[in-house]
Protein backbone atom coordinates (compact mmCIF):
# COMPACT_ATOMS: atom_id res chain seq x y z
CA UNK A 1 0.00 0.00 0.00
CA UNK A 2 2.85 2.38 0.88
CA UNK A 3 4.43 1.74 -2.53
CA UNK A 4 1.25 2.75 -4.39
CA UNK A 5 0.91 5.98 -2.33
CA UNK A 6 4.50 6.88 -3.13
CA UNK A 7 3.86 6.34 -6.85
CA UNK A 8 0.75 8.54 -6.68
CA UNK A 9 2.67 11.40 -5.05
CA UNK A 10 5.39 11.23 -7.72
CA UNK A 11 2.81 11.28 -10.50
CA UNK A 12 0.76 14.16 -9.01
CA UNK A 13 3.84 16.35 -8.52
CA UNK A 14 5.04 15.75 -12.06
CA UNK A 15 1.64 16.50 -13.64
CA UNK A 16 1.21 19.73 -11.60
CA UNK A 17 4.64 20.98 -12.59
CA UNK A 18 4.12 20.22 -16.26
CA UNK A 19 0.74 21.99 -16.24
CA UNK A 20 2.33 25.14 -14.80
CA UNK A 21 5.11 25.26 -17.35
CA UNK A 22 2.74 24.49 -20.22
CA UNK A 23 0.63 27.58 -19.43
CA UNK A 24 0.18 29.81 -22.52
CA UNK A 25 1.29 32.79 -20.42
CA UNK A 26 4.91 31.63 -20.62
CA UNK A 27 5.86 33.16 -23.95
CA UNK A 28 8.47 31.29 -26.01
CA UNK A 29 11.21 33.38 -27.61
CA UNK A 30 12.22 30.86 -30.32
CA UNK A 31 10.50 28.04 -32.12
CA UNK A 32 12.39 24.75 -31.65
CA UNK A 33 11.89 21.52 -33.58
CA UNK A 34 14.41 18.81 -32.60
CA UNK A 35 16.78 18.68 -29.60
CA UNK A 36 19.82 16.38 -29.53
CA UNK A 37 21.61 16.10 -26.17
CA UNK A 38 24.52 14.22 -24.59
CA UNK A 39 25.51 14.37 -20.91
CA UNK A 40 27.71 12.81 -18.26
CA UNK A 41 26.71 12.49 -14.63
CA UNK A 42 26.54 10.46 -11.48
CA UNK A 43 23.87 8.06 -10.14
CA UNK A 44 23.43 7.04 -6.51
CA UNK A 45 21.77 3.61 -6.34
CA UNK A 46 19.35 2.61 -3.60
CA UNK A 47 21.07 0.61 -0.84
CA UNK A 48 18.78 -2.36 -1.45
CA UNK A 49 20.50 -2.89 -4.81
CA UNK A 50 23.85 -3.38 -3.09
CA UNK A 51 25.35 -1.22 -5.84
CA UNK A 52 27.79 1.63 -5.32
CA UNK A 53 27.37 5.04 -6.90
CA UNK A 54 28.58 5.26 -10.47
CA UNK A 55 29.31 7.60 -13.36
CA UNK A 56 26.62 7.56 -16.02
CA UNK A 57 26.53 8.55 -19.69
CA UNK A 58 23.28 9.81 -21.21
CA UNK A 59 22.04 10.46 -24.73
CA UNK A 60 18.72 12.11 -25.63
CA UNK A 61 16.70 13.09 -28.65
CA UNK A 62 13.61 15.23 -28.27
CA UNK A 63 10.78 16.67 -30.34
CA UNK A 64 9.31 20.08 -29.39
CA UNK A 65 5.53 20.48 -29.40
CA UNK A 66 3.21 23.52 -29.14
CA UNK A 67 2.50 25.15 -25.76
CA UNK A 68 6.16 24.84 -24.60
CA UNK A 69 5.95 21.06 -24.36
CA UNK A 70 8.45 18.57 -25.69
CA UNK A 71 8.86 14.78 -25.67
CA UNK A 72 12.17 13.01 -25.63
CA UNK A 73 13.68 9.57 -25.54
CA UNK A 74 16.69 8.90 -23.35
CA UNK A 75 19.32 6.14 -23.08
CA UNK A 76 21.60 6.00 -20.03
CA UNK A 77 24.44 3.60 -19.26
CA UNK A 78 26.10 3.11 -15.86
CA UNK A 79 28.73 0.59 -14.64
CA UNK A 80 28.45 0.37 -10.85
CA UNK A 81 30.26 -2.12 -8.62
CA UNK A 82 28.83 -4.44 -6.03
CA UNK A 83 30.85 -5.04 -2.88
CA UNK A 84 33.69 -2.99 -4.33
CA UNK A 85 34.66 -5.64 -6.86
CA UNK A 86 31.96 -7.02 -9.12
CA UNK A 87 31.05 -4.96 -12.22
CA UNK A 88 27.45 -4.46 -13.19
CA UNK A 89 25.90 -2.89 -16.26
CA UNK A 90 22.80 -0.81 -15.78
CA UNK A 91 21.09 0.25 -18.99
CA UNK A 92 18.02 2.53 -18.87
CA UNK A 93 15.73 3.35 -21.78
CA UNK A 94 12.92 5.85 -21.13
CA UNK A 95 10.54 8.34 -22.63
CA UNK A 96 9.47 11.61 -20.95
CA UNK A 97 7.25 14.67 -21.40
CA UNK A 98 8.87 18.05 -20.62
CA UNK A 99 7.24 21.35 -19.72
CA UNK A 100 9.62 24.17 -20.71
CA UNK A 101 9.72 27.65 -19.20
CA UNK A 102 11.62 30.16 -21.41
CA UNK A 103 14.14 32.41 -19.67
CA UNK A 104 15.38 35.31 -21.77
CA UNK A 105 15.82 34.87 -25.50
CA UNK A 106 16.98 31.23 -25.63
CA UNK A 107 17.58 29.76 -22.14
CA UNK A 108 14.91 27.76 -20.34
CA UNK A 109 14.05 25.70 -17.30
CA UNK A 110 11.97 22.54 -17.39
CA UNK A 111 10.24 19.80 -15.46
CA UNK A 112 10.03 16.28 -16.78
CA UNK A 113 8.13 13.09 -16.06
CA UNK A 114 8.10 9.78 -17.83
CA UNK A 115 8.28 5.98 -17.81
CA UNK A 116 10.88 3.45 -18.91
CA UNK A 117 12.80 0.29 -18.17
CA UNK A 118 16.15 -0.43 -16.49
CA UNK A 119 18.14 -3.61 -17.05
CA UNK A 120 20.59 -4.73 -14.35
CA UNK A 121 23.12 -7.17 -15.85
CA UNK A 122 26.03 -9.03 -14.18
CA UNK A 123 27.68 -12.44 -14.01
CA UNK A 124 25.98 -12.83 -10.65
CA UNK A 125 22.58 -12.60 -12.29
CA UNK A 126 22.91 -15.97 -14.06
CA UNK A 127 21.58 -19.24 -12.75
CA UNK A 128 18.28 -20.20 -11.22
CA UNK A 129 18.08 -18.77 -8.72
CA UNK A 130 20.70 -16.08 -9.50
CA UNK A 131 23.77 -16.04 -7.34
CA UNK A 132 23.01 -12.41 -6.28
CA UNK A 133 20.28 -12.11 -3.68
CA UNK A 134 20.99 -8.55 -2.51
CA UNK A 135 21.45 -6.67 -5.79
CA UNK A 136 18.90 -6.08 -8.53
CA UNK A 137 18.94 -8.35 -11.53
CA UNK A 138 17.09 -8.31 -14.82
CA UNK A 139 14.56 -5.77 -16.09
CA UNK A 140 12.67 -3.32 -13.90
CA UNK A 141 9.87 -0.98 -15.01
CA UNK A 142 10.40 2.56 -13.75
CA UNK A 143 8.79 5.98 -13.48
CA UNK A 144 11.04 9.00 -13.60
CA UNK A 145 10.91 12.70 -12.74
CA UNK A 146 13.38 15.52 -12.89
CA UNK A 147 14.08 19.20 -13.02
CA UNK A 148 16.62 20.91 -15.20
CA UNK A 149 17.73 23.99 -17.11
CA UNK A 150 19.31 24.95 -20.39
CA UNK A 151 21.79 27.87 -20.45
CA UNK A 152 22.23 29.23 -23.97
CA UNK A 153 25.74 29.50 -25.38
CA UNK A 154 24.10 30.57 -28.63
CA UNK A 155 20.47 30.55 -29.82
CA UNK A 156 20.84 26.86 -30.72
CA UNK A 157 23.70 25.48 -28.54
CA UNK A 158 23.06 25.13 -24.80
CA UNK A 159 24.57 23.73 -21.64
CA UNK A 160 21.97 21.43 -20.07
CA UNK A 161 21.96 20.28 -16.45
CA UNK A 162 19.46 18.03 -14.69
CA UNK A 163 18.61 16.56 -11.29
CA UNK A 164 16.27 13.60 -11.18
CA UNK A 165 15.45 10.13 -10.05
CA UNK A 166 13.85 6.84 -11.02
CA UNK A 167 11.50 4.64 -9.06
CA UNK A 168 11.23 0.89 -9.68
CA UNK A 169 7.57 -0.14 -10.03
CA UNK A 170 8.03 -3.85 -10.68
CA UNK A 171 9.50 -6.43 -8.36
CA UNK A 172 11.31 -4.98 -5.39
CA UNK A 173 10.67 -1.22 -5.07
CA UNK A 174 13.68 1.09 -4.83
CA UNK A 175 14.66 4.62 -5.85
CA UNK A 176 17.84 5.84 -7.59
CA UNK A 177 18.86 9.51 -7.67
CA UNK A 178 21.24 11.23 -10.06
CA UNK A 179 22.54 14.38 -11.71
CA UNK A 180 24.08 15.08 -15.08
CA UNK A 181 25.34 17.94 -17.22
CA UNK A 182 26.01 18.14 -20.93
CA UNK A 183 25.26 19.93 -24.20
CA UNK A 184 22.07 20.28 -26.22
CA UNK A 185 21.82 21.32 -29.84
CA UNK A 186 18.57 22.57 -31.36
CA UNK A 187 17.99 21.43 -34.93
CA UNK A 188 15.53 23.45 -37.04
CA UNK A 189 15.45 26.37 -34.61
CA UNK A 190 14.25 29.78 -35.76
CA UNK A 191 13.33 33.03 -33.96
CA UNK A 192 9.71 33.81 -33.21
CA UNK A 193 8.26 37.07 -34.55
CA UNK A 194 5.98 39.78 -33.18
CA UNK A 195 4.35 41.02 -36.38
CA UNK A 196 2.26 43.77 -34.77
CA UNK A 197 5.01 44.75 -32.28
CA UNK A 198 2.70 44.68 -29.27
CA UNK A 199 5.15 42.71 -27.09
CA UNK A 200 3.30 39.40 -27.50
CA UNK A 201 4.94 36.93 -29.87
CA UNK A 202 2.88 35.65 -32.77
CA UNK A 203 2.29 32.07 -31.48
CA UNK A 204 0.69 33.44 -28.28
CA UNK A 205 -0.98 36.50 -29.85
CA UNK A 206 -4.74 35.98 -29.99
CA UNK A 207 -5.29 39.38 -31.66
CA UNK A 208 -2.78 39.71 -34.50
CA UNK A 209 -2.58 43.03 -36.28
CA UNK A 210 -3.06 45.30 -33.27
CA UNK A 211 -2.58 48.96 -34.27
CA UNK A 212 0.61 50.75 -33.09
CA UNK A 213 0.40 52.42 -29.68
CA UNK A 214 -2.40 50.26 -28.30
CA UNK A 215 -1.76 48.53 -24.96
CA UNK A 216 -2.56 44.82 -24.89
CA UNK A 217 -3.25 42.13 -22.30
CA UNK A 218 -1.13 38.95 -21.97
CA UNK A 219 -3.06 37.40 -24.89
CA UNK A 220 -2.07 40.28 -27.19
CA UNK A 221 -5.60 41.72 -27.32
CA UNK A 222 -6.30 45.46 -26.77
CA UNK A 223 -7.17 46.43 -23.19
CA UNK A 224 -9.85 49.01 -22.40
CA UNK A 225 -9.83 49.90 -18.70
CA UNK A 226 -12.80 52.29 -18.80
CA UNK A 227 -14.72 50.17 -21.33
CA UNK A 228 -15.52 53.10 -23.59
CA UNK A 229 -14.54 51.33 -26.81
CA UNK A 230 -11.24 53.22 -27.20
CA UNK A 231 -8.25 50.99 -26.35
CA UNK A 232 -5.75 51.93 -23.64
CA UNK A 233 -2.66 53.57 -25.06
CA UNK A 234 -4.60 55.72 -27.53
CA UNK A 235 -7.32 56.69 -25.01
CA UNK A 236 -6.55 60.26 -23.92
CA UNK A 237 -9.14 60.05 -21.14
CA UNK A 238 -8.57 56.55 -19.71
CA UNK A 239 -10.86 57.11 -16.70
CA UNK A 240 -14.08 58.11 -18.49
CA UNK A 241 -17.24 57.48 -16.49
CA UNK A 242 -18.95 54.19 -17.36
CA UNK A 243 -21.51 54.64 -20.11
CA UNK A 244 -20.46 58.18 -21.01
CA UNK A 245 -20.39 58.81 -24.78
CA UNK A 246 -16.85 59.53 -25.95
CA UNK A 247 -15.17 60.85 -29.08
CA UNK A 248 -12.49 59.10 -31.13
CA UNK A 249 -9.84 60.12 -28.56
CA UNK A 250 -11.74 58.40 -25.74
CA UNK A 251 -12.77 61.66 -24.05
CA UNK A 252 -16.35 62.54 -23.08
CA UNK A 253 -18.18 64.28 -25.90
CA UNK A 254 -18.73 68.01 -25.42
CA UNK A 255 -20.51 69.27 -28.53
CA UNK A 256 -20.71 72.90 -27.41
CA UNK A 257 -17.18 73.04 -25.95
CA UNK A 258 -18.23 74.29 -22.51
CA UNK A 259 -16.22 71.63 -20.62
CA UNK A 260 -19.38 69.88 -19.40
CA UNK A 261 -19.78 66.40 -20.99
CA UNK A 262 -22.84 65.94 -23.18
CA UNK A 263 -24.34 63.33 -20.85
CA UNK A 264 -24.33 65.90 -18.01
CA UNK A 265 -25.01 69.05 -20.05
CA UNK A 266 -28.56 70.32 -19.60
CA UNK A 267 -27.95 73.18 -22.05
CA UNK A 268 -26.27 71.44 -24.96
CA UNK A 269 -26.06 74.37 -27.40
CA UNK A 270 -24.29 77.02 -25.32
CA UNK A 271 -22.62 79.76 -27.37
CA UNK A 272 -18.86 79.42 -27.69
CA UNK A 273 -17.00 81.35 -24.98
CA UNK A 274 -19.94 81.69 -22.60
CA UNK A 275 -19.37 80.75 -18.95
CA UNK A 276 -21.59 77.97 -17.64
CA UNK A 277 -22.59 76.45 -14.32
CA UNK A 278 -22.08 72.83 -13.23
CA UNK A 279 -25.07 71.77 -15.36
CA UNK A 280 -23.61 73.32 -18.52
CA UNK A 281 -26.12 76.21 -18.59
CA UNK A 282 -24.97 79.79 -19.29
CA UNK A 283 -24.78 82.30 -16.43
CA UNK A 284 -25.55 86.02 -16.51
CA UNK A 285 -24.51 87.46 -13.18
CA UNK A 286 -25.58 91.05 -13.88
CA UNK A 287 -28.76 89.94 -15.69
CA UNK A 288 -28.23 92.25 -18.64
CA UNK A 289 -28.95 89.56 -21.26
CA UNK A 290 -25.28 89.18 -22.26
CA UNK A 291 -23.85 85.87 -21.02
CA UNK A 292 -20.90 85.79 -18.65
CA UNK A 293 -17.74 85.08 -20.57
CA UNK A 294 -19.04 87.19 -23.48
CA UNK A 295 -19.93 90.20 -21.28
CA UNK A 296 -17.18 92.83 -21.38
CA UNK A 297 -18.86 94.73 -18.54
CA UNK A 298 -19.88 92.00 -16.13
CA UNK A 299 -21.01 94.27 -13.26
CA UNK A 300 -23.56 96.41 -15.06
CA UNK A 301 -26.17 97.83 -12.62
CA UNK A 302 -29.46 96.02 -12.94
CA UNK A 303 -31.85 97.88 -15.23
CA UNK A 304 -29.22 99.60 -17.37
CA UNK A 305 -29.39 99.00 -21.12
CA UNK A 306 -26.30 97.52 -22.71
CA UNK A 307 -24.77 97.03 -26.14
CA UNK A 308 -23.80 93.71 -27.77
CA UNK A 309 -20.71 93.52 -25.56
CA UNK A 310 -22.75 93.91 -22.38
CA UNK A 311 -21.56 97.45 -21.64
CA UNK A 312 -23.99 100.23 -20.60
CA UNK A 313 -24.30 103.54 -22.44
CA UNK A 314 -24.91 107.13 -21.33
CA UNK A 315 -26.37 108.92 -24.34
CA UNK A 316 -26.66 112.38 -22.73
CA UNK A 317 -23.39 112.14 -20.82
CA UNK A 318 -24.88 113.07 -17.45
CA UNK A 319 -23.29 110.15 -15.59
CA UNK A 320 -26.57 108.24 -15.20
CA UNK A 321 -26.63 105.10 -17.32
CA UNK A 322 -29.19 104.59 -20.06
CA UNK A 323 -32.00 102.44 -18.76
CA UNK A 324 -31.65 104.01 -15.32
CA UNK A 325 -31.86 107.57 -16.64
CA UNK A 326 -35.44 108.86 -16.21
CA UNK A 327 -34.52 112.00 -18.19
CA UNK A 328 -32.40 110.54 -21.01
CA UNK A 329 -31.89 113.75 -23.03
CA UNK A 330 -30.65 116.18 -20.41
CA UNK A 331 -28.64 119.06 -21.93
CA UNK A 332 -24.89 118.66 -21.69
CA UNK A 333 -23.40 120.01 -18.47
CA UNK A 334 -26.68 119.98 -16.55
CA UNK A 335 -26.68 119.09 -12.87
CA UNK A 336 -28.78 115.98 -12.35
CA UNK A 337 -29.92 113.81 -9.49
CA UNK A 338 -29.51 110.06 -9.14
CA UNK A 339 -32.25 109.50 -11.75
CA UNK A 340 -30.57 111.69 -14.37
CA UNK A 341 -33.09 114.51 -14.01
CA UNK A 342 -32.53 118.19 -13.11
CA UNK A 343 -32.91 118.70 -9.32
CA UNK A 344 -36.16 120.63 -9.51
CA UNK A 345 -37.72 118.66 -12.35
CA UNK A 346 -40.35 115.98 -11.69
CA UNK A 347 -39.00 112.43 -11.99
CA UNK A 348 -40.86 110.39 -14.60
CA UNK A 349 -41.73 106.82 -13.68
CA UNK A 350 -39.34 104.13 -14.80
CA UNK A 351 -40.11 102.22 -17.97
CA UNK A 352 -39.92 98.59 -16.94
CA UNK A 353 -38.12 96.16 -19.19
CA UNK A 354 -40.15 93.23 -20.47
CA UNK A 355 -40.63 90.80 -17.62
CA UNK A 356 -39.16 93.20 -15.03
CA UNK A 357 -40.84 93.89 -11.70
CA UNK A 358 -42.45 97.29 -11.23
CA UNK A 359 -40.07 100.01 -10.06
CA UNK A 360 -40.11 101.06 -6.41
CA UNK A 361 -40.63 104.60 -5.11
CA UNK A 362 -38.16 107.36 -6.10
CA UNK A 363 -35.48 108.44 -3.60
CA UNK A 364 -34.03 111.34 -5.66
CA UNK A 365 -30.37 111.51 -4.57
CA UNK A 366 -28.83 115.01 -4.70
CA UNK A 367 -25.65 116.43 -3.25
CA UNK A 368 -26.39 118.22 0.04
CA UNK A 369 -25.35 121.72 0.95
CA UNK A 370 -21.77 122.05 2.29
CA UNK A 371 -21.48 120.81 5.87
CA UNK A 372 -24.88 119.07 5.87
CA UNK A 373 -24.78 115.27 6.22
CA UNK A 374 -26.95 113.21 3.87
CA UNK A 375 -27.78 109.52 4.37
CA UNK A 376 -27.12 107.70 1.10
CA UNK A 377 -30.33 105.75 0.47
CA UNK A 378 -30.09 102.05 -0.23
CA UNK A 379 -26.53 101.70 1.08
CA UNK A 380 -26.85 99.53 4.19
CA UNK A 381 -24.85 96.62 5.57
CA UNK A 382 -25.38 93.27 7.19
CA UNK A 383 -24.50 93.20 10.90
CA UNK A 384 -20.76 92.83 11.42
CA UNK A 385 -20.01 93.28 7.68
CA UNK A 386 -18.45 95.98 5.53
CA UNK A 387 -19.40 94.31 2.24
CA UNK A 388 -21.54 96.40 -0.10
CA UNK A 389 -24.85 94.84 -1.04
CA UNK A 390 -25.78 94.52 -4.74
CA UNK A 391 -28.67 96.97 -4.42
CA UNK A 392 -26.20 99.72 -3.48
CA UNK A 393 -24.67 99.81 -6.98
CA UNK A 394 -27.28 101.99 -8.79
CA UNK A 395 -27.22 104.65 -6.05
CA UNK A 396 -23.42 104.72 -5.84
CA UNK A 397 -23.18 104.85 -9.64
CA UNK A 398 -25.41 107.92 -9.60
CA UNK A 399 -23.38 109.49 -6.76
CA UNK A 400 -20.22 108.93 -8.82
CA UNK A 401 -21.90 110.59 -11.80
CA UNK A 402 -22.88 113.61 -9.66
CA UNK A 403 -19.30 114.00 -8.41
CA UNK A 404 -17.86 113.66 -11.90
CA UNK A 405 -20.27 116.34 -13.11
CA UNK A 406 -19.01 118.71 -10.38
CA UNK A 407 -15.22 118.33 -10.48
CA UNK A 408 -14.58 120.99 -7.79
CA UNK A 409 -16.61 119.22 -5.09
CA UNK A 410 -14.96 117.03 -2.44
CA UNK A 411 -16.91 114.93 0.04
CA UNK A 412 -16.46 113.15 3.33
CA UNK A 413 -17.83 109.61 3.43
CA UNK A 414 -18.93 108.71 6.92
CA UNK A 415 -19.47 105.13 8.07
CA UNK A 416 -21.76 104.30 11.00
CA UNK A 417 -22.58 101.25 13.12
CA UNK A 418 -25.66 100.10 15.04
CA UNK A 419 -24.19 100.21 18.58
CA UNK A 420 -24.20 96.45 19.22
CA UNK A 421 -21.17 94.65 20.68
CA UNK A 422 -20.22 93.10 17.34
CA UNK A 423 -19.90 96.49 15.63
CA UNK A 424 -16.83 98.65 16.22
CA UNK A 425 -15.56 102.03 15.11
CA UNK A 426 -13.04 100.17 12.95
CA UNK A 427 -15.94 98.47 11.15
CA UNK A 428 -17.56 101.86 10.49
CA UNK A 429 -14.31 103.08 8.89
CA UNK A 430 -14.15 99.95 6.73
CA UNK A 431 -17.68 100.65 5.52
CA UNK A 432 -16.66 104.17 4.53
CA UNK A 433 -13.57 102.80 2.79
CA UNK A 434 -15.73 100.32 0.84
CA UNK A 435 -17.83 103.19 -0.56
CA UNK A 436 -14.73 105.30 -1.27
CA UNK A 437 -13.11 102.43 -3.17
CA UNK A 438 -16.29 101.91 -5.19
CA UNK A 439 -16.37 105.58 -6.23
CA UNK A 440 -12.66 105.53 -7.11
CA UNK A 441 -13.44 102.54 -9.31
CA UNK A 442 -15.95 104.78 -11.11
CA UNK A 443 -13.13 107.27 -11.87
CA UNK A 444 -13.85 109.79 -9.11
CA UNK A 445 -10.39 111.18 -8.12
CA UNK A 446 -9.31 109.77 -4.77
CA UNK A 447 -8.13 113.24 -3.68
CA UNK A 448 -11.75 114.35 -3.54
CA UNK A 449 -12.88 111.54 -1.24
CA UNK A 450 -12.24 111.28 2.51
CA UNK A 451 -13.38 108.17 4.43
CA UNK A 452 -14.08 108.43 8.16
CA UNK A 453 -15.59 106.06 10.71
CA UNK A 454 -17.96 107.38 13.39
CA UNK A 455 -18.92 104.13 15.06
CA UNK A 456 -22.23 104.45 16.94
CA UNK A 457 -21.71 108.06 18.05
CA UNK A 458 -24.45 109.43 15.78
CA UNK A 459 -27.25 106.90 15.70
CA UNK A 460 -30.38 108.13 13.92
CA UNK A 461 -32.70 105.69 15.68
CA UNK A 462 -32.09 104.67 19.29
CA UNK A 463 -34.84 102.04 19.43
CA UNK A 464 -33.77 98.47 20.21
CA UNK A 465 -35.30 96.92 17.11
CA UNK A 466 -33.93 95.19 14.03
CA UNK A 467 -35.23 98.00 11.80
CA UNK A 468 -33.50 100.63 13.93
CA UNK A 469 -30.21 98.74 13.86
CA UNK A 470 -30.50 98.34 10.07
CA UNK A 471 -31.06 102.09 9.68
CA UNK A 472 -28.04 102.93 11.84
CA UNK A 473 -25.71 100.74 9.70
CA UNK A 474 -25.46 103.46 7.07
CA UNK A 475 -23.30 105.74 4.96
CA UNK A 476 -23.53 109.53 5.07
CA UNK A 477 -21.90 112.00 2.70
CA UNK A 478 -20.96 115.54 3.61
CA UNK A 479 -19.83 118.11 1.02
CA UNK A 480 -16.60 119.66 2.26
CA UNK A 481 -16.06 123.43 2.08
CA UNK A 482 -13.80 124.48 -0.77
CA UNK A 483 -10.12 124.75 0.01
CA UNK A 484 -9.00 128.34 0.65
CA UNK A 485 -7.25 130.03 -2.23
CA UNK A 486 -3.59 131.07 -2.17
Amino acid sequence: MRTYLSRARWGAAAVAGLALLASPAAGQQRRYLVEVSAAAGYTSFDEVTNLEGSAVGTGRIGLWLPYRLSVEGEFALAAPKAGGAVDWNVRTLSGALLGNLPIGLASSAYLKAGIGSSKYDSDLCVGDPPRSVLAACGNSSIVLAGIGARAALSPTLMVRGELGGTRSISGRAFTNLGANVGLSYMIGSRPLTDSDRDGVLDPADRCAGTAPGILVDPRGCPSDTDRDGVPDGVDRCPTSAPGAPVNEAGCPRDADGDNVPDDQDRCANTAAGAAVDANGCPTDEDRDGILDGLDRCSATPQGATVDQLGCPGDEDGDGVLDGLDRCPRTPAGSTVNTFGCPPNAPVPPASPRPGAAPAGPSTGLMLPAPGTPLVVPGVTFSQGSARLRPEASPVLDSLAALLLARPTVSVEIGGHTDGTRTESITLSRLRAEAVRNYLIGKRVPFTRLIAKGYGATARIDTADTAAAREANRRIEIRVLPPAPGP
